[in-house]
């Protein structure tokens, strides 16, 4: 069993972040695939802090899209920023999150993680929450790529997680992290990656 270290090399360096989708759905059984893979991705303690909420009704996404559109425009005037350049980001995220076949929202909880009485390893408990949620959305990107899908890590959730948490109606406990559009792909895209040297040091 195993895989040819560069098969995977050529995998890893095909896959991209997809953002136009042809309105296709996407089949119960794909959707599964993509939770399954999910689950096996690495997590602190093995205790899968992981939730998904999988959001496929066109109302919904709208809904969603808006008030995320509201909180993008409120953050925005608060930095002065133009009203064109507003209108364009509000409108680029309705589109990205509207029209997308199928969102898949990555939350995570520390109900499961160890409890610490300080906030220093407190903190460390939640970071590796995050980490391990992180680590199960890349196991889904790379199947989303496997299985002839785009997808794309959108990370908007992190900007307002009170709202999305009401939106949806999540339990207390679900902290967005990100957020994966999927669907079949509208087109490709290319996009290089700096030289690994750049970002090492040897000590």
């Amino acid at each position: 069993m195993g895989i040819h270290p560069q098969d995977l090399m050529t995998f890893f360096r095909a896959r991209r972040s997809l953002r136009r989708y042809q309105q296709r759905p996407i089949p119960d059984g794909i959707l599964e695939q993509l939770l399954e893979a999910a689950t096996w991705a690495p997590s602190a303690h093995n205790r899968q802090p992981w939730r998904f909420v999988i959001i496929g009704e066109k109302a919904r996404k709208e809904d969603l899209a808006r008030a995320m559109g509201a909180r993008l425009r409120a953050d925005l005037e608060a930095d002065g920023a133009p009203e064109p350049l507003i209108e364009a980001d509000v409108g680029r995220s309705f589109q990205r999150i509207s029209t997308a076949p199928l969102l898949i929202l990555l939350c995570m909880t520390v109900s499961d993680m160890d409890a610490y009485p300080d906030e220093r390893r407190a903190g460390c408990e939640r970071a590796m929450a995050i980490q391990s949620t992180a680590m199960a959305g890349q196991n889904m990107l790379l199947m989303a790529s496997s299985l002839g899908l785009g997808a794309c890590w959108i990370c908007a959730p992190l900007f307002c997680p009170d709202l999305v948490g009401a939106a949806l109606d999540l339990p207390p406990d679900w902290q967005a992290q990100g957020m994966i559009t999927i669907g079949y792909p509208a087109g490709e895209r290319t996009r290089g990656r700096e030289k690994w040297e750049t970002r090492v040091l040897w000590r």
